[in-house]
């Protein structure tokens, strides 16, 4: 699984959550402790809002550990909203294009997780994205996949239920095919302003994920990352984070987020 890490708030620089904490997203991508393996080395990537709408993106199939640009890169931008994100495959290629974060128009997504038995139904799935969205596709991933069926079903006015569509569309697929695997869903979108994060799974065993508010912004994290969880809340099984403008983050339950329609 994944490792990955969302900011929003006042602008401050990417290092200063990156690369400088004891347990900073580039230390995860060595030495996770609360994912199935402790090393995230297929690739990385970050994602920023600068002055335009649309985000900035850098993302590579070194690991992080080892990328001396990300480092260089991260002293020297500083973002209000920003993604970063570390990967260890789940069966598709390491290729820059299957690098989180995804972006599309003024969006930026990422997810641990993965859809069980996604290459018995990627091409069914694939067949549910729009020719219009699909024509932005640039990998193989199903993470992207969820991506831009999510965008289908109207991600940027509806961003829970649009999501719920998607995953219970892949699910129908999945028992169609008699696939026992589970569906696992942690994840983050944003559109520079708004931020969501889900944590959800049909199996009751979502990834970590966890936030933390302070007087200057918003952190979203897979695992804390000054090592320790005092000051951090969890994200619970089947919730979803909430931060809009204008109004104090939440976190919503299954019932209030038509997650049923996704397990």
């Amino acid at each position: 699984m994944c490792r990955f890490l969302a900011y929003h708030g006042e602008p401050v620089y990417l290092d200063e959550l990156v690369c400088a904490p004891t347990h900073s997203l580039v230390h995860q991508s060595l030495h996770a402790t609360e994912a199935q393996t402790e090393t995230n080395g297929d690739g990385f990537g970050i994602g920023w809002y600068g002055e335009r709408p649309e985000p900035g993106l850098y993302r590579d199939v070194r690991p992080a550990w080892s990328d001396e640009n990300l480092r260089s890169l991260s002293r020297q931008i500083r973002a209000r909203t920003f993604f970063a994100h570390v990967r260890a495959a789940t069966g598709t290629a390491t290729t820059r294009a299957n690098c989180h974060p995804f972006a599309h128009g003024r969006h930026l997504f990422m997810h641990n997780g993965q859809i069980g038995g996604y290459p018995r139904i990627r091409r069914r799935l694939e067949a549910l994205i729009p020719d219009g969205l699909y024509e932005a596709r640039q990998g193989t991933t199903d993470s992207e996949a969820l991506f831009l069926l999510a965008l289908a079903h109207g991600l940027e006015h509806d961003p829970v239920g649009a999501m719920a569509a998607s995953l219970s569309a892949a699910r129908g697929l999945m028992r169609e095919a008699g696939i026992d695997e589970p569906l696992r869903f942690t994840a983050v979108l944003t559109d520079g302003e708004s931020l969501t994060a889900y944590r959800w799974a049909c199996d009751g065993r979502p990834p970590s994920l966890y936030w933390r508010e302070t007087g200057t912004g918003l952190a979203v994290v897979s695992e804390p990352i000054d090592g320790r969880r005092a000051g951090w809340a969890e994200v619970p099984k089947g919730g979803t984070l909430l931060a809009r403008p204008g109004q104090p983050v939440r976190v919503a339950g299954p019932g209030e987020t038509g997650l049923r329609v996704a397990a």
